[in-house]
């Protein structure tokens, strides 16, 4: 039927008319099941889209017959196509037209047992018509999802996934080369969906059922899609004029790791390796272990400084002026801290004893790296406690942990005393500290959110008592700064267009970052109060919430008044660990969930934008977040304190050109600049998460391969950018060279030039000098000679006169 009308337009039609004709064909996606073999289930995928696309595409766009696989699979059930027939069927369609979207996409439906996965991945559906089909050209006739009809106008989801579909066409586009010369969005308006009734809703346009004459009302996606249409894409939100600026001398240019605090040494093969090597057996340089040849790997000792050496200079060649590492908590102190220790029983002695080793051992190693660094002329950066999922207990020592970790206030206590250890032992050599690296992030563990609130109350509490415990102790002689870093991420509005995400992504902030920082800081308006409590709009927010779930109170836990004064000001700085920007939408609530009655939290729903570029853990590059996440806390608190982005990177595949990693350093180190130079924040130091990898490529700067370290194309623009401040164009100049560092002198230039004379004048003051010394010598020595003759002839004297016996002297001559 498709072939005759085709055939009668084309012979009829055509040449007066000059339209286009086809037939729009749906389909879905099928590939392999990540962490399976493609080879395996290959060959299925391909029936699969063959059994449904290819059924009606390969006749028309192909040979002219239905696909081998569904010949051979169906050989009873398909009818055969005569030869005049396959000719007439063949290439009767101008273009290739294609439906994607809910009627072709059962994302529920389950195929494990073939090792398949359903996805909606329109891009690469395209790229198989192109690569099956020789590269026709496309119109997505018919794209979209649908909303639930509860959801009316405010169609989040639909919007999400239609900029998910038209950017995967986008990408098509420019990155694999198909030819699609137009997209369609599926519906105008609400209709009836067959099976589904009116329970689900298509349409840009609202219906009204209730009402007599049926009301259209535009819904957000509408509202979205007219803007993509505008805007003819997806412009980037990054301005593209370059900030010719520089940042402060006193910059902290660092690299952040975690290496020293995950394991007790740096990665070394003498301590993790029991393998012995043969090098260079094939010629190309690789190590290849042998066979039943062991080794014992080596304790962490202090007198092996190879393992220290190797890496901090490793961290030197960067460039870099600062170094974060953390310490292990439960490795210096096994049981929480050293008061644990004190009972009488001969157990707790031996065991004391067995944890002073551990104690003096810890601090013996941390102490070298520490004086490495000194060596180096490199500063440190150390946090107290680190927690790693990696890390039994999250870093917690075991009977903390075992008390009820940080819902007990006695793991409080014992963390100022594990600080005042930290201080006494290896403040010396730190001028930067970090009580707890994110702990908002460590909260998150607790699915109960009373206990949620709970913990991070207990946390605040443990960070500011080692604050005062260094300023009231320590600080008067170490003259350090102590602060608390927090996951920094900057979020939007996952709907621009309605209110309620923008107030959800407020929220979301206050409850990420305002929550440890109001209470220490408070905002600019609250200052003046001399009040610390937790943010007032989050205070408010779950006192409604606790209201509309019929509890008898809100879950955030007072302080009290000496918490309170303890609590003011114990921050140095305010160090903030910043990776990406996601979209964040509020939590729908329906009957059913108010009927659970849960506690409260912050009801927020996080999201990728599939318009970003994002790395391949899924990470999106968004340079201009940290720009704007920066003036958020300086528009909330001010810019009395100095600002530090703690930690900051991607993880990129490549082992050496790590072109994502590049792009990310200095894109986001020019909106870092431009905060500083255009919106007043006092950013003070930027550290790129992280040193070295472990094992594949991920984040760090160096890769490590059969235990040999490589530098990765990022360390070279890295060391570029610092040595001009900032700035990765080699034309600007170095402002430091000659001003908080070396200030220029009149008389230092005067004496550079004049360098011959003011050598030889030197020569003579000296040669001057000494020979007035020479003469003040020799008449002092004469005068001294004079002196003594006379001396002795008037002892001589006295001693006749008295008749005193010749070796007498007074007790005042001797």
């Amino acid at each position: 039927a498709h072939a005759k009308a085709w055939q009668t337009y084309n012979t009829h039609f055509r040449q007066t008319q000059k339209g286009k004709v086809s037939i729009v064909l749906g389909s879905h996606w099928v590939e392999p099941h990540r962490g399976q073999s493609k080879a395996a289930t290959a060959a299925l995928c391909q029936q699969s889209i063959e059994a449904v696309l290819g059924w009606f595409a390969e006749p028309i766009f192909g040979d002219g017959d239905y696909p081998v696989s569904l010949k051979t699979k169906h050989a009873a059930l398909m009818p055969t196509f005569t030869p005049e027939e396959k000719l007439w069927v063949q290439r009767t369609a101008d273009f290739f037209a294609l439906s994607f979207g809910p009627d072709n996409i059962r994302l529920g439906q389950s195929l494990v047992h073939n090792g398949q996965r359903i996805t909606p991945d329109l891009r690469s559906l395209l790229g198989w018509i192109k690569l099956e089909y020789g590269n026709p050209r496309i119109l997505v006739a018919e794209g979209g999802w649908f909303s639930d009809a509860s959801v009316g106008r405010e169609d989040t989801v639909a919007i999400y996934l239609m900029k998910s579909f038209i950017n995967q066409v986008l990408k098509a586009i420019k990155f694999d080369g198909v030819q699609v010369f137009g997209y369609s969005a599926w519906s105008l308006v609400d209709g009836f969906e067959w099976n589904y009734g009116y329970g689900i809703r298509r349409g840009l346009f609202y219906i009204d059922f209730n009402q007599p004459n049926r009301t259209r009302i535009p819904k957000t996606t509408a509202q979205y899609y007219k803007q993509i249409v505008t805007d003819n894409g997806f412009p980037s939100n990054e301005t593209s004029i370059e900030v010719k600026a520089h940042f402060p001398c006193k910059f902290h240019w660092g690299v952040a790791d975690s290496t020293l605090q995950v394991r007790f040494h740096p990665f070394s093969p003498q301590f993790s390796d029991s393998h012995v090597y043969s090098w260079n057996l094939t010629g190309d340089g690789s190590l290849r272990p042998i066979p039943g040849v062991k080794l014992n790997t080596r304790p962490a000792q202090c007198t092996d400084y190879l393992a220290i050496r190797s890496h901090l200079r490793l961290f030197a060649s960067t460039g870099a002026s600062h170094y974060r590492f953390a310490l292990n908590w439960s490795l210096i102190l096994p049981e929480g801290s050293r008061s644990s220790l004190i009972h009488p029983s001969f157990y707790c002695t031996i065991l004391c004893a067995k944890i002073n080793a551990f104690l003096y051992t810890s601090k013996r190693y941390y102490r070298c790296v520490l004086t490495e660094l000194k060596k180096l002329n490199l500063q440190p950066m150390v946090i107290m406690y680190y927690p790693s999922h990696r890390a039994p207990y999250l870093g917690l020592p075991g009977p903390l942990h075992a008390s009820g970790g940080w819902m007990s206030y006695g793991t409080v206590e014992a963390f100022q005393e594990y600080a005042a250890l930290c201080y006494q032992e290896l403040g010396t050599w730190v001028q930067n500290w970090i009580t707890i690296n994110e702990p908002n992030r460590i909260i998150d563990i607790y699915s109960n959110i009373t206990e949620r609130h709970q913990a991070a109350h207990n946390l605040l509490l443990a960070h500011a008592k080692a604050w005062r415990l260094h300023e009231r102790e320590y600080f008067a002689e170490q003259r350090a700064l102590v602060s608390l870093a927090l996951h920094a991420d900057w979020v939007k509005p996952a709907n621009p267009f309605l209110e309620s995400h923008t107030v959800a992504a407020e929220r979301f902030l206050l409850f990420e970052l305002g929550r440890f920082l109001d209470p220490l800081l408070g905002t600019i308006n609250e200052k003046k109060k001399g009040k610390r409590k937790y943010p007032h709009e989050m205070r408010v927010y779950l006192e409604e919430r606790a209201r509309e779930y019929g509890l008898p109170k809100s879950p955030l836990p007072r302080f009290t008044n000496n918490e309170r004064q303890e609590l003011k000001g114990a921050l140095s700085f305010i160090a903030l660990n910043h990776f990406t920007t996601r979209l964040v939408s509020p939590n729908p609530h329906t009957q059913d969930t108010l009927q659970k009655k849960p506690a409260p939290d912050h009801d927020c729903l996080t999201l990728l934008d599939p318009t970003w570029p994002s790395s391949s853990q899924g990470q999106a590059v968004v340079p201009w977040g940290l720009r704007k996440v920066l003036k958020w806390v300086n528009q909330r608190y001010g810019r009395t304190l100095p600002i530090i982005v703690t930690a900051s990177g991607i993880d990129d595949q490549a082992s050496v050109e790590d072109n994502l990693r590049q792009y990310y350093l200095r894109s986001y180190l020019q909106e870092a600049l431009k905060a500083y130079q255009g919106d007043g924040v006092n950013l003070q130091g930027f550290y790129m998460w992280k040193l070295q990898d472990r094992h594949a490529p991920e984040f760090g700067l160096f890769t490590s391969t059969q235990h040999q370290s490589k530098a990765k194309a990022s360390v070279a623009l890295y060391r570029e950018i610092i040595a001009h401040s900032g700035s990765y164009n080699s034309s600007s100049t170095q402002p430091c060279r000659f001003t908080e560092q070396q200030e220029k002198c009149p008389t230092c230039e005067w004496m550079f030039k004049n360098k011959p004379m003011v050598v030889f004048g030197g020569c003579l003051l000296i040669m001057s000098a000494m020979l007035a010394a020479l003469v003040v010598f020799v008449v002092i020595n004469k005068r001294n000679q004079r002196h003594h003759t006379g001396m002795k002839k008037r002892r001589g004297n006295q001693r006749r006169r008295n008749k005193a016996p010749a070796n007498y002297l007074c007790p005042a001559v001797r």
